[in-house]
């Protein structure tokens, strides 16, 4: 900060967040819950303008693989700008799109990569999400979607369609399976058998209401949904079941791609070939970019089906490809399988001194600690919704799975039928104590973000290239805000 002291004063930072407040959108949101001033950033580290600096655990939702200004990062960008190429071509071949495209159809799963289409959209995910569904449907001739419950596609009117909150009567909505706050109250296994049945039964019984779809969008992971990784044995049924009836299956690889989960792209841990993929945030190296590569045999659309004005960004691209090609040379998926894997198992271990501590999960570098009243609850439901599991008959589950007296019986309950013994039913989300633990790791230099169904999950995405000294801090700041926060949460 030498030779800019001036910046360093509190009044400084405090004036520009008061002038944001006065004049931007109340619809803002980081903003809110992270009232800094960032002016230099490298790697991990942010420096605020009061010159505080923080452990960035957010990196842009994702977007930013290799940290803030990454040395090859700079140089890719630095090379288009002295080289006087134009930086806005709209959709013309340039060398620079050459690059980019060639470094990432060589990344992409085996059996799409021989077969593979790329489509250049606008700068954000969500207008790729708008592409897919408008691809799809043009190459089925079909109108419906289906979508998951918790999912997060985006902000424009098609991608909120097929998110988890939307009514849209086009719209499928089918039930992503989860453990902890599992729809049929069984989790595991055999939950996620439910939710294959329950899709299958939607899709083949002519009743349902559910004519042929267009197409299925799924997230690997769901991360605003709370950082819940599909089962692999599920999202293979999920292929199994698109693919018997025509149906092409969309992976929304926006958050998950690029080595986030452990695997250069997150359907690779189930060996699941889509037909389409929606890519965006790390894929631009910081900056905007977003793709949809699908298979050739869907390249029906006419010309100016979907564009944007700014879909030729070559700083992008330039930053883009030197970023494909940093994580796939360096390993940076294997380090953020093995890293991530014991980083979650730390968090588990912080469950015995930390009752609110609901469940920890994740994959890779994409981890997830839901926060949870730590009271005995003994009600029959709540916020959430998911106090007790409910008896699942032939009208609320799938075929074949019901008992005697048309319910299914979870392993070891102690209780009625379809119930789940006391002790191991879910406790009512925490916001508010997620929201305090957010705050209290901003006063010790960690940046983290929230999610999940209530905002009760405490997200970490810190980039890959995370150093162990460095997610040893994380793990320790993050304590000791649970410490503090659950201490006056429980007052």
């Amino acid at each position: 900060m030498a030779g800019h002291s001036s910046l360093t004063q509190p009044t400084f930072q405090e004036g520009i967040l008061r002038r944001q407040a006065a004049r931007e959108s109340a619809a803002r949101t980081y903003a809110r819950a992270l009232p800094i001033v960032p002016v230099r950033a490298r790697g991990m580290t942010i420096e605020g303008a009061d010159g505080r600096r923080y452990l960035d655990c957010l990196s842009g939702a994702g977007t930013l693989a290799l940290g803030h200004n990454h040395p090859v990062v700079l140089e890719a960008i630095r090379k288009v700008l002295d080289s006087g190429a134009p930086l806005h071509i709209l959709d013309l071949a340039t060398p620079v799109k050459d690059a980019f495209t060639t470094e990432l159809f060589s990344t992409l799963p085996r059996g799409l990569a021989e077969r593979a289409r790329i489509q250049f959209c606008g700068p954000a995910g969500t207008d790729a999400v708008e592409a897919a569904l408008k691809l799809v449907r043009a190459a089925t001739g079909r109108d419906g979607m289906l979508a998951f419950t918790g999912a997060y596609h985006g902000m424009t009117a098609g991608a909120l369609e097929v998110s988890g909150g939307a009514r849209d009567v086009r719209v499928a909505r089918l039930p992503y399976p989860q453990d902890y706050r599992c729809p049929f109250g069984l989790g595991g296994p055999r939950g996620a058998e439910l939710s294959a049945r329950w899709t299958e039964s939607l899709l083949d019984d002519t009743k349902s209401g559910v004519p042929a779809p267009a197409g299925m969008i799924v997230e690997p992971v769901q991360g605003e949904g709370g950082v819940l990784p599909a089962p692999d044995a599920w999202l293979r049924r999920m292929r199994d079941i698109t693919e018997a009836r025509g149906i092409p299956l969309i992976a929304d690889e926006v958050q998950t791609g690029v080595g986030r989960t452990g695997a250069f792209w997150a359907v690779e841990h189930s060996g699941v070939v889509p037909d389409v993929m929606v890519l965006s945030k790390a894929i631009g190296g910081s900056l905007p970019l977003a793709v949809v590569i699908y298979r050739d045999d869907l390249d029906v659309w006419p010309p100016g089906a979907h564009a944007g004005t700014f879909r030729g960004n070559q700083l992008a691209m330039a930053a883009g490809a030197a970023t494909l090609a940093y994580v796939r040379e360096n390993g940076l998926a294997e380090r953020a399988a093995t890293l991530g894997a014991r980083m979650i198992t730390q968090l588990r271990s912080l469950t015995g001194a930390h009752p609110c501590i609901g469940e920890v999960r994740g994959r890779g570098l994409m981890i997830g600690v839901e926060l949870v009243e730590s009271e005995e609850w003994g009600g029959s439901g709540g916020p959430g919704g998911s106090g007790e599991s409910v008896g699942l008959g032939a009208s609320a589950g799938a075929p074949g799975e019901a008992g005697a007296a048309g319910t299914v019986e979870t392993s070891g309950a102690s209780g009625a039928a379809g119930r789940l013994p006391a002790a191991t039913r879910p406790r009512p989300p925490a916001p508010q104590l997620a929201a305090a633990v957010q705050r209290e790791c901003l006063r010790r230099g960690l940046i983290v973000e929230l999610g999940g169904r209530h905002s009760s999950v405490v997200r970490l995405l810190p980039p890959l290239t995370i150093t162990d000294e460095q997610a040893a801090a994380v793990l320790d700041r993050l304590a000791d805000a649970l410490t503090t926060a659950a201490r006056a949460h429980h007052g």
